[in-house]
């Protein structure tokens, strides 16, 4: 099919969700990937050369930041050099993932510019400025592929149209279920991780709480020093307030219980997760990739508010009581353990080229119109 596209990654996490559908678009279209955003800072591990170890050869870098800029001043240095580079690539469609100020920016530039914009992961619910991001993602695109029906029912109440949105699951099930993860003895050959037993630390800052962040994080790193466990901690996304955590991340170099890593391969990240103790922190992976993993998870704090309910996941605010309890029903066994199938069946890929490569998915009107419930 004689077409153009363009996928938008400017994370690792992002990135490692775009590639099996990337894999599946390059022997069937044009397709041209633009790497921006964490994936140039030198800080998180320059992590723009996975893009390009993993084979892909039309490959854009932009510096959209500095370390330190605001997420306004992201967006709006994303918006000026996407906008030059699809005015001479002219794509014919734009896709682009989850909620991040990157994703915001591409369906920005795609709809101001008439291009036709697919939003990976839109429909879902997290409870800070992130679920702002991406539901005004999924307004300004055109078409959605989704985890599942809850997915595709909230973006219908947004007014998109059902036909548009193709439930396909989430492609890091994918990858999860691969035969090609590396080895536990690889990943901990690579980053030099010499424990037996250890959890996995991700922690990012909830932008909309910024004002708390500070006590915050001083009482998450006394709680795992309190803990006498040992941990692999990842940096966080560069979002505000992040200065604030990788500087409290500092008192933990050189202590024996700790490891410190910038940035994970997904890859690498997923067989870590697989065979840890438990992850605790905010991220989406402990309340997503965890359960399918039947890993425990620690979930502090607003961030991945409402996202899923598997038994196996502890919610906690940030008090020292309630994540030491939470980590003794860990330890102690007091806990369910079950895995949860709301985000795919590992077929995600499939289903996605499957829909691109009909010729009536790009028959989609560039013009949308609001669907009245």
């Amino acid at each position: 099919m004689n077409k153009k596209i363009l996928f938008i990654t400017g994370t690792r996490a992002d990135f490692g969700k775009l590639k099996p559908l990337i894999y599946e678009c390059e022997s069937r279209f044009d397709t041209h990937i633009f790497v921006t955003g964490m994936h140039m800072l030198t800080k998180y591990g320059s992590t723009y050369k996975e893009v390009y170890k993993s084979g892909f050869k039309q490959v854009y870098q932009f510096v959209n930041q500095n370390a330190d800029d605001k997420m306004d001043a992201i967006l709006a240095k994303t918006i000026i050099g996407l906008s030059d580079f699809v005015t001479e690539l002219k794509p014919d469609m734009i896709f682009v993932h989850g909620d991040r100020v990157e994703a915001l920016a591409s369906a920005i530039v795609g709809s101001l510019n008439n291009i036709k914009v697919a939003h990976i992961e839109g429909g879902e619910i997290s409870g800070t400025i992130d679920e702002h991001i991406r539901h005004s993602v999924s307004k300004l695109s055109h078409i959605h592929f989704v985890c599942n029906e809850q997915a595709k029912k909230r973006l219908i109440q947004l007014g998109e149209l059902a036909q548009y949105i193709y439930p396909i699951g989430s492609s890091d099930m994918d990858v999860m279920i691969s035969d090609k993860l590396p080895t536990l003895a690889e990943v901990k050959f690579r980053y030099d991780i010499e424990f037996e037993k250890f959890g996995i630390v991700l922690f990012h800052p909830v932008t909309t709480e910024i004002e708390t962040l500070h006590d915050e994080i001083k009482v998450f790193i006394g709680s795992l020093k309190k803990s006498e466990q040992q941990y692999v901690v990842i940096y966080p996304n560069n979002d505000l307030g992040s200065h604030l955590i990788l500087s409290a991340y500092d008192e933990l170099k050189g202590n024996k219980d700790f490891v410190v890593i910038p940035s994970m391969r997904f890859e690498y990240f997923l067989t870590l997760l697989k065979y840890s103790h438990f992850i605790i922190g905010n991220s989406s992976a402990g309340v997503r990739e965890a359960p399918f993993y039947q890993v425990p998870s620690i979930n502090i704090g607003t961030r991945q508010h409402n996202r899923a309910q598997s038994k196996s996941i502890l919610n906690v605010t940030m008090r020292e009581d309630e994540i030491m309890q939470a980590m003794t029903r860990i330890n102690q066994g007091h806990i369910t353990i079950e895995s949860i199938d709301e985000f795919g069946d590992g077929r995600s890929a499939e289903k996605f080229i499957e829909v691109i490569t009909q010729e009536s998915f790009w028959q989609a009107p560039v013009q949308k119109i609001f669907n009245d419930l």
